[in-house]
């Protein structure tokens, strides 16, 4: 009960812990419908779409590539597990073979699932989350694909340079597409990263916010794209000793550390949180940031790891136990918690939505690391309405 106000939370964490399990059953719940079917080339032929109720007018063939590659990017981290007997791993072994195949398929002209690369701007967009699930899982997902494939997918992310991407979070599509390139030993355009990297830096506000571009607008984009992009084409420069200046990859690291802390104070003790801004209908691709602190075990000390783990799980139930959330044939539909068509922007199609896969990339860490196997901690938001200390806030200074 709340002290202050009498009304009963929600009941403590169950003591057997099987926080893991429903991450990896909803995983392979959303991921087997786009995989099982383009691995057969049938993504094409089987996905219903569903378009914005204002859809702008764009190629709806976009729909393929926003979600074989949002999906890819966020469930990259854990097909890179090894392999093993269980039924996680079973479920983790038929989820890469298949994004193997479907990988061929994307870039494979005489495929009907030969991706949508060479015309509209949008593919700049899902070419980067492409490019971003080899550089999460290089070894699982790069390295096993034949030579014509990997010679296709170098051409097909090099002519993306025809697309000139406007001032706003799109650098950092244009910069992680040439990233890869780089760490793939093909030849990459410099200067498309090393602009997105200044262009970044300028639009920095404060506390760990990013303006996305010259105008500063209250939504998720820090999630969805910002913060994870940069750090990421940051990582991979300083790892390669291709940028002289190391303290940027720290600082970028710290800032998207204060915006974990505040993005897990954003979650209510009953595991809703805001629903603001563009996009909503990413789902808990929200969470993306805190995710990927997690997986890389750069949490900041305020946040333990089993309370990270209570919170997001506490987000995905809470967003998941509504129906209306996937349609008859597996596919995620409009909305956010729920079939909500109205809140999807021009852009959205259904393919859109698999940005929330991004909540899974603490999957990349084994079952038996600690993240999952300590017990679970009340967040920050159920103690403080629950009457128990919790840390005071504060904001960040560079």
């Amino acid at each position: 009960m709340c002290l202050l106000c009498g009304a009963l939370l929600p009941a403590q964490p169950k003591q057997k812990n099987d926080d893991r399990q429903y991450w990896t059953n909803l995983a392979y719940r959303i991921a087997t419908p786009v995989l099982e079917n383009m691995s057969r080339g049938e993504l094409s032929k089987n996905m219903q779409l569903e378009l914005s109720p204002a859809w702008d007018g764009r190629d709806r063939r976009v729909s393929y590539m926003e979600a074989f590659g949002r999906l890819m990017d966020g469930i990259a981290p854990w097909l890179a597990l090894p392999d093993d007997d269980s039924a996680e791993g079973r479920q983790r072994r038929q989820l890469r073979e298949w994004a193997l195949k479907s990988y061929a398929h994307a870039v494979d002209p005489d495929s009907p699932d030969y991706l949508l690369w060479r015309s509209e701007g949008q593919p700049l967009v899902d070419a980067a989350f492409l490019a971003s699930s080899f550089l999460r899982a290089p070894e699982q997902l790069w390295v096993p694909l034949d030579t014509l494939v990997k010679r296709r997918y170098v051409e097909e992310f090099q002519q993306l340079r025809r697309i000139d991407p406007p001032y706003n979070n799109w650098l950092l599509f244009s910069a992680t597409v040439e990233t890869f390139l780089m760490t793939a030993g093909a030849q990459y355009d410099a200067y498309r990263i090393h602009s997105a990297i200044r262009k970044t830096e300028e639009w920095y506000v404060g506390d760990g916010w990013y303006s996305d571009g010259e105008h500063f607008a209250f939504d998720y984009y820090n999630s969805y794209v910002v913060q994870p992009m940069y750090v990421q084409v940051l990582e991979e420069l300083v790892k390669r000793r291709k940028i002289v200046r190391p303290a940027t990859e720290e600082t970028a690291r710290k800032r998207m550390q204060r915006f974990g802390v505040i993005l897990e104070r954003f979650i209510s003790p009953e595991g809703s949180f805001p629903v603001f801004g563009r996009s909503m209908t990413y789902r808990l691709g929200v969470f993306q940031p805190l995710a990927m602190l997690a997986w890389k075990g750069i949490l900041p000390d305020e946040l333990p790891e089993a309370q990270v783990r209570a919170a997001m799980t506490a987000a995905m139930r809470r967003m998941f136990s509504v129906d209306g959330n996937f349609n008859e044939k597996g596919f995620l539909q409009l909305g956010f918690a729920g079939h909500q068509p109205a809140l999807a922007d021009s852009y959205t199609n259904n393919g859109s939505l698999y940005l929330t896969s991004e909540v899974f990339l603490p999957l990349g860490l084994p079952a038996d690391h600690r993240f999952w196997t300590a017990p679970a901690q009340d967040w920050t938001a159920r103690k403080a309405w629950s009457g128990a200390d919790f840390p005071k806030d504060k904001a960040m200074r560079d």
